[in-house]
Parts: C-alpha cells; structure tokens; sequence
C-alpha cells in the first residue's frame, strides 16, 4: 500500500473553478472519505487521483512516484464505481478475472486471486451467476471482489451504496469496514452521505465549492467544527441555528435572541468577550437539548411551542418554535406532548458553539 499526497490541486472546466487548492496527505492504509454536497468537487478530486480527469494545476503523488501524467492502468489503482459496471454476458468468476487476463497474469494466479477475493467477500457461492442473477448488494460486492484481485496501492470508491436500498447500505457499511480492517489497504472513499462519513473515514474530508472546510477524525468534526458549514452538514438531525446578540458584563454575558436568551458559559466568555455588542450566531446540536427539569440551570432554559412531533421508536425529534426561531430537539421516547403544547427545553451549556456571522468560522 502507499501514502497519496495532493499539493495545490486544482480543476477548471472552461469558466467553473471546479477544485480550488487542494492540500492533502492520505497516510499509508488510512480509510479517508471526501464528503459534501451535490457540486462541491469531491468525485472531481478523486476522478482526478485515479487519471480520469486532467488536472489543471497541482501534483497526486501515489507512494513515491508523481503520476501527473501516468495513465489510470499504470498509476496502481483500482476503483470502484456508483453504477457497478459488470459485464452482464460474463459469469462473476469472469468478471473479478478479466483485469488480471488482460494483463495477461498466469491462469493459475487469476484463479487464487479471484478464489481468494470470494471468500473476503462471501460470494464463493456466486461465481458461476451472471449479473442478472445477483441481487444489488451481491452485484456491489463483486464489484469490489474486481478491484481487490488487481492488489492495487489504492482503492477509489465512488460513492459505491448510492444505489442500495437504506438496510442493504447499513449492512455494507459495516463489511466495507471489517474489509479495510482485514485487507489494510489505502482508501479515498467519496460521498455525499455524512453518516456514512462518520462511520466508514479514519479521517473526514469535508469540501464546499471546491474547498476543503476541514479535515479531521469523525468526532473532532462533530465536537469542534471549524466554521458553520461543517457544523451544519455533521450530524443528523443537523445543529440549530440561531442569530443572537452577545449582552451584558464581562464577567456575565448571555446570548440574547428573539423569543431566546441563554447564559454564556465561562469556558466560552473570554473568546466572546471581544463580541459584546454584536450579533454572533448560536449553534445548538437537537442532542444538546432536553426536557427542562429541576436540576437544570435557570440560565439555560427557553420556552417553546412543539410544531412537528416525530416519533422515531428510540427517541423521539421535537420541532419546535421559540419565538421566530424554528429549533429541533431530540428527546427521550417517553415524552408525551401534541402539536402546540408548550414546553420548557433545557441546553447542555458544555456543548454550545458561537459563528461570527461575517466569516462564519468558530469562535
């Protein structure tokens, strides 16, 4: 396996600045994920390290060569695409093997390659099937069967589960994960899913019109988000947003909105400090927010007017109304309230973020 490293990337189609300097290290048998929305260049990048797309400006270093100017079938690579891409005229043994024959490998090595493929990917049992045969998740992990069988340095996937219905792409997570365990390879995966990003990336990618916003493990991305951007696109449901003016002494200062008006926590008062005066916007995960009881902090609670109850069996998602500000909370699935009860929602004051509303980076 091998190290990938991007050095001032960039894609231009015509007048489109589609990647727009690129900076990134992809350590030796790291699982990486690209992650944004639809046209945030990410499939452009990664078509780009596999030789599908000229680059424009920048350097792709695979291991130790710069492969710039290298040809997809001599970079070491193999990808794996949205649309499966199988021969439908060939069985599945002659589908994971037809690389390797046309590279002219010996029969004997195709046959262990491809034997030993199947039984990573539990398809022994297929490979006399044509595709037609197969079910979507089959037809995936033979897909994936024909990249592992090349032992390539890297592997490419192009959001692969898009295809899948919601349980089949569950349980895929998991074997493309207990895969990358096993095999220890390099990987650079693309989606548009964050969830998806969360749970399969070492580290997390995550790009907007051509940049990267932040780079990071799962859970720094979730716990600290560089900007707004990355705060809202991390987590599910996505984090509450609300426009606030910073209120008060040094010493006191709270978080005063319309319909809203929160204490602000010491560990954030140094950094807001310099706000006093000014409108900053608020960030609330629904997880951070619970029904208020006793115990709570009186600084820390708001009144609201449940809009939307969606019960979801493990918990059950509150939207709700405070003042002109539509927040979603996530709460026990014990809770009994109707559509325009009020309810009294308490935050988890460690877990608030603050924006500045010009740039948009953290506070």
């Amino acid at each position: 396996m091998a190290q990938v490293l991007l050095k001032d990337l960039n894609k231009k189609y015509d007048e489109v600045h589609a990647v727009k300097d690129v900076n990134l290290h992809i350590r030796d048998k790291e699982f990486i994920v690209l992650v944004g929305p639809s046209g945030c260049g990410k499939s452009t990048t990664l078509r780009m390290v596999a030789g599908l797309e000229e680059i424009t400006a920048g350097e792709i270093a695979i291991g130790d060569r710069v492969v710039n100017d290298l040809p997809p079938k001599d970079r070491d690579i193999a990808m794996v695409f949205q649309n499966y891409a199988l021969y439908p005229h060939m069985t599945v043994y002659d589908n994971m093997a037809f690389g390797l024959k046309m590279r002219k490998f010996p029969k004997a090595e195709i046959q262990k390659r491809v034997q030993d493929a199947a039984e990573i990917l539990g398809i022994q049992d297929l490979l006399k099937r044509k595709p037609r045969q197969l079910s979507g998740g089959q037809r995936q992990r033979v897909a994936v069967g024909r990249a592992i069988v090349r032992h390539p340095q890297v592997f490419l996937f192009d959001e692969p589960l898009s295809n899948l219905d919601a349980k089949l792409r569950v349980q895929m997570r998991v074997e493309l994960k207990r895969l990358h365990d096993r095999l220890e390879t390099t990987a650079i995966y693309v989606t548009h899913d964050q969830v998806e990003a969360m749970t399969l990336g070492d580290r997390v990618v995550v790009m907007k019109d051509g940049w990267i916003q932040q780079v990071g493990e799962p859970l720094e991305l979730y716990t600290k988000p560089s900007n707004r951007f990355v705060a809202g696109f991390i987590g599910s449901p996505a984090m509450n947003f609300v426009d606030v003016g910073i209120q008060g002494s040094d010493s006191s200062l709270t978080a005063q909105g319309t319909g809203i008006r929160l204490a602000i926590p010491p560990v954030n008062a140094s950094q807001l400090g310099p706000y006093k005066g000014q409108r900053v916007t608020l960030g609330i995960r629904p997880e951070d927010l619970h029904i208020a009881a006793g115990g709570d902090q009186a600084g820390y609670v708001f009144d609201a007017v449940v809009d939307v109850v969606e019960p979801l069996g493990s918990e059950i998602l509150l939207d709700v109304k405070a003042g002109p500000n539509s927040l979603v909370a996530r709460v026990e699935p014990t809770v009994r309230l109707k559509v325009h009860d009020g309810v009294r929602l308490a935050v988890n004051p460690d877990r608030l973020h603050f924006f500045d509303m010009t740039s948009e980076k953290a506070i």
